[in-house]
């Protein structure tokens, strides 16, 4: 029984560890597209999502030719709950992280979104859940410092940002929480392809009433724009999301949101192959110090926190 545990885990482990990956990976490939092509946020949000929901649900089934897809909209609380998954959880974390971006910038962004499991953390100590322990204290602190100095390279003078990308970048933060936290009983009922894939084809169709996704030349797109953009919707979103969602199986929420810290840091790694943008010291103690959070977590830590 035991060593089954061990291999469920390190399952989790490798899924929430490529989901955040291919985060970080697409979202330089979405800075890729913004500079050099031109590319509008809201419509790449409104259109990876549709794109990544409707072929989620696709896959699902053809692996699963006799289930039906519409099994969560047979009762009035598991529709609701999906709706509420979708809004407040999916396209959420989508429009309060592109908010703070648009009127601050990435690095803040980022940062504040990784308040998340703070959020966690907080939310099960106020509902009694579990205490605070020192491997929660642990697990945070490596977090927090390896991300804001991987994010900053120890200057904070480049997180001078108004106000409101601040409060957007929180409730990014908060939206990640309830992200991760509200999955958990969908999963126990359905499957993760079906519940990633509804939400983002539900936030998908939201976000098309403010930026329709038929709107645009394609005559201008060369192949490396296309190539860019389906790197996006197969593996920055659609993996992405189904992965750190099914890493929820076998993992707490509290490790899956700590793992997420992985994002910053592939961002950063290819913005610096990739992009040519300069590595400093303390970044290379931040990156130093997520990799020690997930050791910690991978070894040291034999049941969920």
């Amino acid at each position: 029984m035991n060593q089954q545990h061990n291999k469920n885990r390190a399952f989790g482990f490798m899924l929430v560890i490529l989901g955040a990956s291919f985060w970080g990976i697409g979202g330089t490939v979405a800075q890729k597209l913004f500079q050099q092509e031109h590319i509008e946020v809201g419509w790449l949000v409104s259109s990876r999502l549709l794109v990544a929901g409707i072929l989620l649900i696709a896959i699902y089934k053809i692996t699963h030719r006799h289930q039906s897809i519409f099994v969560m909209w047979r009762t009035k609380q598991d529709a609701l709950r999906q709706i509420l998954f979708s809004l407040l959880g999916m396209l959420a974390v989508q429009y309060t992280y592109m908010m703070s971006i648009a009127i601050g910038n990435s690095a803040v962004a980022t940062l504040l979104q990784y308040l998340a499991p703070l959020f966690i953390i907080s939310y099960y100590i106020i509902k009694k859940y579990s205490k605070l322990t020192k491997q929660d204290g642990i697990a945070v602190s490596l977090t927090l410092i390896g991300t804001t100095l991987l994010l900053t390279n120890g200057s904070f003078s480049t997180l001078s940002v108004p106000f409101m990308s601040v409060f957007w970048g929180v409730l990014s933060g908060l939206a990640v929480a309830f992200y991760t936290l509200y999955a958990v009983p969908l999963l126990q009922q359905f499957h993760s392809l079906l519940v990633v894939g509804w939400a983002m084809l539900i936030g998908g169709v939201t976000m098309s009433i403010f930026y329709q996704p038929w709107h645009i030349e394609l005559s201008t797109w060369t192949l490396a724009t296309a190539t860019y953009f389906f790197f996006i919707i197969i593996f920055g979103t659609m993996l992405a999301f189904w992965f750190y969602i099914a890493s929820l199986h076998y993992l707490s929420p509290k490790e899956t949101s700590l793992l997420g810290s992985l994002e910053p840091l592939m961002a950063v790694i290819t913005s610096v192959l990739w992009l040519q943008i300069p590595f400093g010291g303390f970044q290379m103690i931040g990156t130093l110090l997520i990799l020690c959070m997930i050791l910690y977590l991978t070894v040291f830590q034999k049941n969920n926190l």
